[in-house]
């Protein structure tokens, strides 16, 4: 599963990741965990006017919003089903009825820097890393999203976060990872006239190994209310820092 996932880089270069006009800009979030409101890209189809002004091959534009991470399906009697669906199985999306809707219809991608997954120890504990990209750079997790309506009219929109097997990777570190869409293959994604399945389901594979790091970071990463830096310091870094003080 993706249960932790930090987002600090400035927003000029998710600007540039996702080829967007702007991009909100947030204060860096260390220890992202369900539940929160968390930022991410979707497809929109556009307006008469404004697919005129368009290129040709473009149908729709794209847009950041605030998400509840935490899936509530259009058709939920209760709000607090989408504290179970923080993440979808990829094998099963197309067919479960919490998520095969929003897959062909409500997909996005959410922006992030690492993730964190936990270790089984031999002495019964849990050894927390921190998993990003060699190059440092940001990259985005395959989303999927819906809007929920109370009898009261409150509007919710929430989404969910894809997994798949483990790479070689993340394979001695847990049996899941997050699904990561390439930059090559964001348009493809994020298009929401695409509603070829088979198409679709081809990009909810692991993410190439090689080009992705690991370390192992401090547990003060456990706790939700931990939100600074210190999260993603390597041990060892946690330790010469905490002997200066």
């Amino acid at each position: 599963m993706c249960g932790r996932f930090a987002r600090f880089s400035p927003a000029h270069i998710f600007r540039m990741l996702f080829q967007l006009n702007e991009f909100i800009d947030i204060p860096p979030q260390y220890n992202i965990s369900p539940g929160q409101d968390i930022y991410a890209v979707r497809g929109i189809i556009m307006r008469d006017e404004q697919a005129r002004t368009a290129s040709a091959d473009s149908n729709y534009d794209k847009e950041v919003v605030s998400f509840k991470w935490g899936l509530i399906p259009f058709w939920a009697k209760d709000p607090t089903i989408g504290n179970r669906m923080i993440n979808s199985r990829s094998e099963t999306v197309t067919e479960k009825p919490s998520f095969k809707t929003a897959f062909k219809n409500h997909r996005c991608l959410i922006p992030t820097d690492g993730f964190f997954e936990w270790q089984k120890q031999k002495d019964g504990g849990k050894q927390p890393y921190f998993i990003h990209m060699k190059s440092d750079e940001p990259f985005a997790f395959a989303g999927i999203w819906d809007r929920w309506k109370s009898p009261e009219e409150q509007i919710i929109e929430s989404c969910s976060i894809l997994t798949t097997e483990p790479n070689s990777l993340l394979q001695p570190i847990h049996n899941r990872m997050p699904v990561i869409i390439d930059p090559n293959d964001f348009e493809q994604w994020l298009n929401p006239s695409n509603t070829d399945i088979e198409e679709l389901k081809d990009l909810l594979k692991p993410f190439d190994a090689k080009k992705m790091a690991a370390y192992p970071v401090s547990t003060y990463v456990n706790s939700p209310s931990n939100k600074d830096e210190k999260c993603i310091l390597k041990e060892e870094e946690k330790s010469k820092q905490q002997k200066l003080f």
